[in-house]
């Protein structure tokens, strides 16, 4: 039919051009996030790469949203603003029948969004954490590079090493500077050090150097030199196995545990895919011409019922964690409640129902029998 072709080649065209911008954006903000976790030592900068593909794949479904909400409502737009929708409904369309197609056009990539938020969110995040985990456990003096000042995990320490050999296990001319949990600054200088390991505990064994330590609490200076002095460098691999982020464990585990944190986030990752929905809804029900808004007054629209809706989400989730709801009470007080109003709005804009109309009705009908009189 040519009213439903019509309309899905142009959603199409629509949300083809809009996903590739909007990705395009989120592209590049994630680069530039990534390269400042690489810069802060929280990534290997051999994996960049890696950890920003992992990073957008998880928030496809995101963008996915916002791709056909934006979509659907520009074409909705142009075809007001073009006077096509009068055609339409000259010939016998109405509002509702724009449901259909719409739908018809939508229904997969609602099923990529659910499917994405449900399987692909919680694997991204986890191969994500899974190589900054990997990154983090790395020894302190694996971690620089020759020539180069380096914090170490726990932003306590900072090293220089002038040269290294080629297994990273030994390096020459070692500057170390470390302040302790009561305040005491040492500055531990060596021609050479190497890695030990002592059971679970990294150590960096220094030879022929010097040790100049400060304590906070008189400001007296301690020198001392030493033929050989050990440094631990690296925390248990026990302690520093950090246990799985929330967002990293997959739905059935949510599913199965069913503590308020996973309740939280199994709530969000639905409401992802119940947001699209809606935002299809209000899509159509919302997008109306008015040339005093001009151009982008539907698309400021837009752009706030998304950022509020998701904002609602997140907040629905914080509260379903903390315990203050279930998650069958924010399912329905945020979802439900937003589809039974815009379907309300949807109908009255089908029938052209308004407020003022009624009460006109109802004068004239009440007139009537006054007049006949």
């Amino acid at each position: 039919m040519l009213f439903h072709s019509s309309i899905r080649k142009e959603l199409a065209r629509s949300f083809g051009a809009t996903l590739v911008v909007l990705f395009t954006i989120v592209l590049t903000m994630l680069l530039i996030r990534t390269l400042g976790l690489a810069s802060r030592g929280s990534v290997n900068p051999e994996e960049i790469m890696l950890v920003l593909g992992y990073t957008v794949l998880g928030r496809m479904p995101t963008i996915l949203t916002l791709a056909l909400f934006v979509a659907i409502v520009s074409t909705l737009s142009r075809m007001y603003r073009d006077s096509e929708m009068i055609i339409w409904f000259s010939s016998g369309r109405s509002l509702g029948g724009f449901l259909s197609p719409v739908l018809r056009f939508s229904w997969p990539v609602l099923l990529v969004i659910m499917l994405m938020v449900l399987f692909v969110w919680p694997w991204a995040n986890q191969q994500t954490d899974s190589l900054r985990d990997r990154f983090e456990r790395r020894g302190d003096l694996e971690r620089i590079a020759p020539g180069q000042f380096q914090e170490s995990s726990n932003g306590r320490r900072v090293f220089f090493i002038d040269k290294d050999t080629a297994d990273g296990t030994e390096g020459r001319n070692v500057f170390i500077s470390s302040t302790e949990d009561d305040g005491t600054e040492s500055v531990v200088s060596a021609s050479s050090g190497r890695i030990e390991w002592e059971g679970e505990r990294q150590f960096l064994m220094l030879k022929k150097g010097q040790r100049l330590e400060s304590s906070a609490k008189n400001g007296q200076l301690e020198v001392s030199e030493f033929e050989e002095y050990g440094a631990q460098i690296g925390a248990s691999s026990v302690l520093t196995g950090s246990s799985q982020a929330l967002k990293s464990r997959p739905s059935w585990e949510l599913i199965q545990n069913r503590n308020d944190a996973n309740l939280g986030e199994l709530g969000w990752r639905i409401g992802v895919g119940l947001t699209a929905l809606n935002l299809v809804f209000l899509a159509l029900a919302a997008t109306t011409s008015n040339p005093r808004a001009g151009r982008g007054g539907n698309l400021m629209f837009t752009l706030f019922a998304f950022v509020v809706y998701f904002n609602l989400l997140n907040v629905g989730q914080r509260w379903v964690t903390s315990g203050q709801l279930s998650l069958g009470t924010l399912l329905f007080m945020l979802h439900g409640v937003v589809f039974i109003s815009i379907l309300l709005w949807l109908i009255k804009r089908h029938h052209n129902l308004s407020i003022k109309g009624w009460i006109n009705s109802r004068r004239v009908r009440q007139s009537e029998p006054q007049a006949a009189q």
